[in-house]
């Protein structure tokens, strides 16, 4: 996967489409990002670059339960690879 703006826009499309919003805001988190699962909000670090955006978000997404029927096509397919990369890294 490459680590440019185009994937993180893909990456971003995902979270749109199964209803989330993603925003970018100041914050001290952790890992990057943060979830307001009750309100489908995702905030990441808006200091992170396109490489770190793109990074965090390839983690975070396989954690979402998504309902795959929301999603386009082009996103099912990355968002099947996704989970599919995550299975293949667990222990």
């Amino acid at each position: 996967m490459k680590y440019n703006q185009t994937t993180l826009q893909k990456l971003e499309r995902i979270l749109t489409e199964a209803g989330y919003i993603v925003r970018y805001e100041r914050g001290n988190f952790q890992s990057g990002y943060c979830i307001l699962e009750q309100k489908k909000v995702v905030v990441l670090n808006k200091f992170l670059q396109t490489e770190g955006r793109v990074h965090t978000l390839t983690e975070l997404i396989p954690l979402i339960n998504i309902n795959l029927d929301l999603l386009t096509d082009e996103s099912q397919k990355l968002y099947l690879g996704l989970t599919a990369a995550l299975q293949i890294n667990e222990p």
